[in-house]
């Protein structure tokens, strides 16, 4: 069985992620909406992970692409959905804490990789920049500039991606057994979460207020990359590597200002692209379930895995107490 699921991934493939996509533009359609009601972020992303792990992968280059620009899109869609003051004022309190937890996760996490568990300056670095910062993202930023190889940029983006999955399923339940309002799980995932589609997956799952928080300071929190790229260049000295900016950021804000000054008069626009990002967001978590296979998990091996999960759960801890007590 397992046999012939794999000689046919791709035909499957293609049906799941058809079926998902019509599962949620059903939600548009009265009289088909109810076929919308199972689709969630954690759903989806469950969805492709079931394919990856019993199917294998099926049009890797495609899938790895596609997802990269399907979240950057709707992470800029999702901007039109917020106002300016708004976040601000909900966002403020996560971006007072985030110049320590990135200084902070960075220097623990070099820490752990290097002295501890004697790990490879690369890897080591890669996995505390994805850490401190925004998942792949950062990992993607900062290797060009440190000329890492292929195989340090695998392993640490294997190592965040698995993590992330992991924080989707688990963090909401835990927000709530904690007993958190939607502005500190907010602030929270946008914290402790790697990547900006597990943070954004989070909040969304968690409630509406809780998205917009996390969604904030989570791209206020990867703007960092920019700085840590410089400051990588003048720490490896290479002179040769490419600093990657992630512009979508500069586009979401941009999302926010239209929706806040030029669309105030018509809200009904950014409800609707809003609403549309937020399915391409949900689309898009199948798409990143769907690329992780049992090779990569493999690959990760057991140093970078221990340094990621020490990481993890350090920053995790330490943000929640923070949000706890201030």
């Amino acid at each position: 069985m397992i046999k012939y699921l794999k000689a046919h991934n791709k035909a499957i493939y293609i049906v799941l992620a058809g079926i998902l996509t019509f599962c949620l533009a059903a939600s548009y359609i009265p009289a088909l909406s109810f076929l919308s009601s199972w689709v969630s972020p954690p759903a989806a992303l469950f969805l492709g992970l079931a394919f990856a792990l019993i199917c294998g992968e099926a049009y890797p280059a495609f899938n790895a692409r596609f997802s990269k620009y399907l979240l950057q899109y709707s992470v800029v869609g999702l901007g039109f959905g917020m106002n300016l003051q708004e976040s601000l004022a909900s966002g403020k309190e996560g971006m007072m804490f985030t110049v320590i937890s990135v200084i902070g996760t960075m220097l623990i996490g070099m820490l752990i990789g290097r002295k501890m568990l004697k790990m490879d300056k690369e890897t080591a670095y890669l996995i505390s920049s994805g850490t401190a910062i925004c998942g792949g993202s950062a990992i993607a930023a900062v290797g060009p500039v440190i000329n890492a190889k292929q195989s340090s940029m695998s392993v640490a983006l294997a190592t965040v991606f698995i993590l992330n999955a992991i924080a989707l399923f688990i963090f909401p339940p835990l927000g709530r057994l904690i007993g958190l309002s939607q502005q500190e799980f907010g602030t929270w995932a946008a914290i402790a979460i790697h990547d900006t589609s597990s943070v954004v997956g989070a909040g969304a799952a968690y409630g509406e207020e809780a998205l917009k928080v996390a969604t904030t300071i989570k791209l206020t929190r990867a703007l960092w990359i920019i700085p840590l790229a410089l400051f990588t260049s003048l720490v490896f000295r290479s002179g040769k590597g490419k600093i990657t900016i992630p512009w979508f950021i500069l586009y979401f804000i941009i999302a926010i200002l239209l929706n806040t000054y030029v669309l105030k008069g018509c809200p009904q626009v950014g409800t609707v692209i809003s609403g549309i990002a937020r399915k391409c967001l949900i689309l898009t978590m199948f798409f990143i379930g769907a690329s992780l296979s049992m090779d990569k998990i493999k690959a990760v091996g057991a140093k970078p895995l221990i340094q990621g999960v020490a990481l993890w759960i350090f920053i995790s801890l330490a943000s929640l107490g923070y949000i706890l007590l201030f």
